[in-house]
């Protein structure tokens, strides 16, 4: 008598995207969605903030089928965040509602469109828990952070994003990537003080701390960001990606790491030869323009060269 083995549970990859108002979230699922479909997968993006109105990309789940935060707002009273935290809630009671709407779904990479309230990824737990009911689900999803890269113009900012970056990080409990995201317009947001690979390699922060002390207003909390600066580093979990969501080498480097980071890579649904799918692209006909690197373009626009760029570190 032959006995067969039972059939292993199929497996859904996917990322969820998250990160503070402003920072591209809902242009990321859609340049992405552009961007995986020309190179052969099979996308569904998924909704999951309620105050997403006007979506530009198609979507497959929407949360405001289930709850809005207008809704939220006027029957409850409350304001956009208490709105937003109550809309999670209810999303998290309301699981089985997602879950049919998921199974209609196979053979798809998914991606989340996620909230963009901090607090939700920092303290409170009813994302996390949602997150943590989709890989019981048999999902293996990487958390997409985005961040503007403004931020990496103001030394103080910066550490802030450094430290909620970490925070979301152990929060989330997921296979983490951070993305700076909009670097194509960096050198309209102000001169960097060290070069760009200081910020995505998040290098030795002892030479931010002393850039911040320069400003009298900061000086004062020296010690504060000193021992802020140890924290990050002594974790040693933040760096970040660059994002030119128009730039198709810019978006394969971001892919290849989510990739990387949920197991994507290992698998056996597409051909994971680089050139392959970038060769895929192009016969696609993939309208993304041809840019220089954001490196470069910072150097050319400041007028500093490579030797000024390691003086100034």
């Amino acid at each position: 008598m032959t006995s067969s083995n039972p059939p292993k549970p199929a497996l859904y990859f996917g990322q969820v995207v998250i990160g503070p108002p402003g920072s591209g979230k809902t242009i990321y699922c859609r340049g992405m969605q552009e961007f995986l479909s020309h190179l052969g997968r099979k996308v569904v993006v998924v909704n999951l903030d309620p105050a997403n109105e006007g979506l530009p990309y198609p979507c497959a789940v929407d949360i405001s089928e289930l709850v809005t935060l207008d809704d939220v707002m006027d029957g409850l009273k409350l304001g956009p965040n208490g709105g937003l935290i109550y809309s999670m809630e209810y999303l998290e009671a309301n699981l089985d509602w997602l879950e049919s709407k998921l199974k209609h779904h196979h053979d798809c990479y998914f991606l989340f469109d996620c909230p963009g309230q901090v607090e939700l990824y920092t303290h409170h737990n009813s994302v996390k828990n949602i997150f943590a009911q989709l890989s019981k689900w048999n999902f293996r999803l990487t958390a997409v952070h985005l961040v503007d890269s403004h931020y990496c113009a103001d030394p103080a900012k910066f550490i802030s994003v450094l430290c909620t970056s970490l925070s979301t990080m152990l929060h989330v409990e997921l296979p983490h990537v951070n993305v700076l995201s909009k670097m194509d317009l960096i050198e309209q947001y102000g001169k960097l003080a060290f070069s760009l690979d200081f910020y995505t390699e998040v290098l030795d922060l002892t030479y931010l701390v002393e850039h911040l002390s320069l400003d009298p207003f900061f000086k004062k909390f020296h010690h504060l960001n000193v021992k802020l600066a140890e924290v990050i580093q002594d974790y040693s979990l933040v760096s970040f990606v660059p994002l030119n969501v128009q730039d198709k080498e810019s978006m394969t480097q971001v892919l290849r790491t989510v990739d990387k980071a949920n197991g994507y890579c290992f698998g056996d649904q597409e051909e994971r030869n680089l050139q392959a799918m970038m060769s895929a692209a192009v016969g696609a006909d993939f309208q993304f323009s041809t840019t220089l690197s954001v490196q470069e373009k910072y150097m050319e626009a400041t007028g500093k060269t490579v030797e000024d760029e390691v003086m100034d570190v």
